[in-house]
């Protein structure tokens, strides 16, 4: 079987010969396994099953403003001095009082997508998806600020209507783009609702602001026959119903901290396929080699059965993961029977 047919059963809830995998890591995670390794390619021998392919910024749009702080095509400048990958917000700059004069980057511009047919075509046998990342809430509160943001749910719900609705506009354009390729098989949104214990903003909320607009975006999405899949960390384990109505397809990173992934599996696993399932927080980063094992095993036996299964650190693997533990991990997956 090719990785893209494994991935399709599987999200389709049926077996298949070994259970799918895609395992993630953070720039400096890569570049300490490449020298574990010796070997600056080895995350393209690994087996991953899925290969991502993402629209690129409006040319002349983003730049480097100064060492270590990147400005996005939205105008945000992201201080990545401390955090590579993807930084801290350096300033807001987005208000009420600005709103009507702000301009998005244009969603559509051809050369934003110049790229895909090649880089799709340059991965067969590959469950390809298309990623947007900060799609609605984050791309809202980076733009706003988050506390600015949680506040204005409730003291100014017409302005962040309005603003919802001119993010969800731009979303609903990049996922009209990527639904011209029919090579594309997910599309991947990255919106973090959960914290440690619930949603940052509270199921209320969640289903006032966000649902209506996710359910468009979605159904957008599977109306050229595409998966949904969708990262959102931590506790969002309330409004999973919630989620599966609206058409969603594959829940990541599925945190085994912060909700009981063997209930979630009997609990939704007949509707809704999960990616991720091993534990950053406890596990990889403080077990030994042998506990990596042991749960690697537990998730391929338990929460792959029937399908319904991408296995994967429950977030891309940081840095402080030793070394042997990341190899433990690949090797286990590798060496499925």
């Amino acid at each position: 079987m090719t990785n893209r047919e494994r991935v399709i059963r599987s999200l389709n809830h049926q077996e298949s010969d070994i259970v799918p995998y895609s395992v993630s890591m953070t720039v400096e995670a890569y570049e300490k396994m490449a020298r574990f390794y010796d070997d600056a390619d080895f995350l393209d021998k690994i087996g991953n099953h899925i290969t991502a392919v993402n629209r690129n910024p409006v040319p002349g749009s983003d730049a480097w403003v100064k060492e270590g702080h990147y400005r996005d095509e939205f105008g945000v400048v992201w201080d990545r001095t401390k955090d590579a990958d993807i930084g801290f917000i350096h300033d807001f700059i987005v208000t009420p009082e600005n709103l009507n004069s702000y301009v998005f980057p244009n969603p559509t511009d051809p050369r934003c997508y110049a790229h895909l047919a090649q880089a799709l075509d340059a991965n067969p046998g590959q469950f390809m998806i298309a990623t947007i990342g900060f799609s609605l809430f984050e791309r809202a509160w980076t733009l706003r600020g988050m506390e600015h943001l949680l506040m204005d749910f409730v003291e100014r719900p017409e302005f962040v209507n309005e603003f919802l609705d001119l993010i969800t506009g731009w979303v609903l354009a990049v996922v009209r783009e990527y639904n011209k390729y029919y090579k594309i098989d997910a599309i991947y949104f990255g919106d973090d609702w959960g914290q440690q214990q619930g949603l940052i903003m509270g199921p209320r909320i969640w289903r006032e602001f966000l649902k209506p607009r996710l359910a468009r975006i979605y159904a957008e999405v599977k109306g050229s026959g595409k998966f949904v899949m969708i990262h959102s960390c931590g506790d969002i384990q309330e409004i999973i119903p919630d989620l599966i109505e609206i058409g969603l397809d594959v829940l990541n990173p599925f945190q085994p901290e912060v909700m009981d992934v063997h209930e979630m599996k009997r609990l939704y696993g007949d509707r809704l396929s999960f990616y991720g399932g091993i534990s950053l927080q406890k596990t990889l980063s403080f077990g030994t080699t042998e506990d990596v094992c042991n749960e690697v095993i537990d998730r391929l036996r338990t929460i792959g059965k029937d399908g319904g299964y991408i296995c994967n650190a429950c977030h891309a693997i940081p840095r402080d993961v030793p070394a042997e533990n990341i190899d433990m991990l690949i090797r286990t997956l590798r060496e499925q029977s």
